[in-house]
């Protein structure tokens, strides 16, 4: 609680404090200039009267300001917006204890490619939520006789599939019963999944865990499987063609890969461009669909055929 209300204004942290909003399941903040402040829960918007949280807007909620806004900027940069500069123009800042804090606003580009975002007037701060155990349902399926299965999880977009990623991560570098603990190296392109501030985790990833933050995920795969020999490489997101030709090379030098993507299923998966491919070859021996029943998170584990092997809940 304290790590984010540090970011808010300081008129605003009384308030903030005493509404209970860090008690309700928070997965975003959103924060726009001239707009009212909202709380993104699992049950829905909530918006701030006072000390109240109220799932309608009126004239005394609160509205965020220019200043405010600036104010926020400040903090998140810790005094030196020039210092945090080149994180701001990919569109985002990872702060202490993991958040992740999108930003959007008047972008000034020269030949084609962002040199700065400023003013910003929008911030999206995505709690950092490492649910630690989530993903013991779905692991018993992923190995077998101490061995790790290529695995790519799916979901759809704010489903959950980096805390997925993140608790699996750990769980592989820790080991469990049955499964020794493996060298894991995780390519965190956008500090998501270890939550680094300054190259340091501020999520739990494990004892045997490597992390290369901040770098493209094709360039990073190849480099970590150079650099840091690991059992299981793990990314978040896998993308274009480049990420695909990264994830051959990883698999013909020995490595396991653990990843996940952007689709609702594997349907949707075998429409994107290269990703037939990837079914045909075989790349990946596990497939896990994330998605949400009545309420909760469940996760489906198939097999390379597409064979269902079963589901279980990921709280």
């Amino acid at each position: 609680m304290q790590q984010i209300i540090r970011l808010f204004p300081i008129h605003m942290r009384d308030n903030l404090a005493k509404s209970g909003v860090f008690e309700r399941d928070l997965e975003e903040i959103r924060v726009r200039v001239n707009e009212y402040l909202m709380f993104l829960t699992a049950r829905g918007e909530l918006f701030l009267r006072g000390t109240e949280l109220v799932r309608k807007t009126d004239a005394a909620c609160c509205r965020m300001g220019r200043a405010d806004v600036d104010q926020m900027c400040t903090f998140m940069s810790n005094y030196s917006l020039y210092a945090y500069e080149e994180e701001m123009r990919q569109g985002f800042l990872t702060v202490e204890g993991g958040h992740r804090i999108g930003i959007c606003g008047q972008v000034s580009a020269e030949n084609g490619h962002i040199r700065r975002i400023y003013p910003v007037s929008y911030l999206n701060i995505r709690i950092a939520s490492e649910h630690r155990g989530c993903a013991e349902g779905v692991f018993r399926f992923l190995h077998r006789d101490n061995g790790f299965y290529n695995t790519l999880l799916l979901s759809a977009p704010g489903i959950g599939k980096t805390t997925l990623l993140r608790d699996l991560v750990r769980m592989v570098s820790v080991g469990r019963e049955g499964f020794s603990g493996k060298k894991v190296g995780l390519v965190d392109e956008r500090s998501e999944v270890a939550g680094s501030v300054q190259g340091i985790p501020q999520n739990e990833i494990g004892l045997r865990t490597d992390v290369l933050d901040g770098c493209p995920k094709a360039e990073g795969m190849m480099l970590l499987v150079r650099s840091m020999s690991p059992e299981v490489l793990a990314v978040d997101e896998i993308g274009g063609e480049d990420d695909l030709r990264a994830l051959e090379y990883v698999l013909r030098c020995g490595c396991r890969i653990l990843a996940t993507v952007h689709s609702r299923d594997l349907e949707e998966l075998s429409d994107k461009p290269g990703w037939s491919k990837c079914r045909e070859q075989k790349l990946f021996s596990r497939y896990v669909e994330l998605g949400r029943e009545g309420g909760r998170r469940v996760g489906r584990v198939l097999d390379e055929t597409g064979r269902l092997l079963g589901t279980t809940e990921c709280r």
